[in-house]
């Protein structure tokens, strides 16, 4: 029970904050990126607040050999910087200044109903299958 019902409670309370931290409105993103322009500095005190919020469960979970569902705990094996890395985080970082949304904000923007999101949803499940086929061919 706990394996079907912590996701979908993670899920829910992520999207909520997601919802009410302003991450899902294009606009406040855009805002936020725009240092040169009218700066909307409220996205960064979000972004600290969840690193500090985040910092208690990340040094319990280093401790721990299963999760609370029992699986056993596992982290990413790269440590260093690479061309992978780099290409990915500057093709995440356009997309992020060209739409104003990430990942995780457009999926639940466009479960909650928002229009004008689905572009940037196919967008990302097509750079996902563009990564596994590159994954699989390597």
């Amino acid at each position: 029970m706990l394996k079907a019902v912590a996701p979908l409670l993670a899920g829910l309370v992520f999207g909520i904050g997601l919802m009410a931290s302003g991450m899902t409105d294009p606009a406040k993103v855009l805002a936020f990126l725009d240092l040169a322009g009218a700066w909307d500095p409220s996205l960064a005190l979000v972004m600290g607040s969840a690193i500090a919020v985040a910092l208690v469960p990340f040094g319990w979970a280093r401790r721990q050999r299963r999760t609370l569902t029992g699986e056993p705990v596992q982290w990413p094996a790269a440590r260093g910087i690479d061309r992978r890395l780099l290409l990915g985080g500057g093709l995440f970082g356009i997309g992020w200044g060209l739409g104003g949304l990430c990942p995780g904000p457009a999926v639940v923007a466009r479960a909650a109903g928002l229009e004008g999101v689905w572009i940037f949803v196919l967008a990302l499940l097509a750079g996902l299958l563009a990564v596994d086929l590159f994954d699989a061919r390597r």
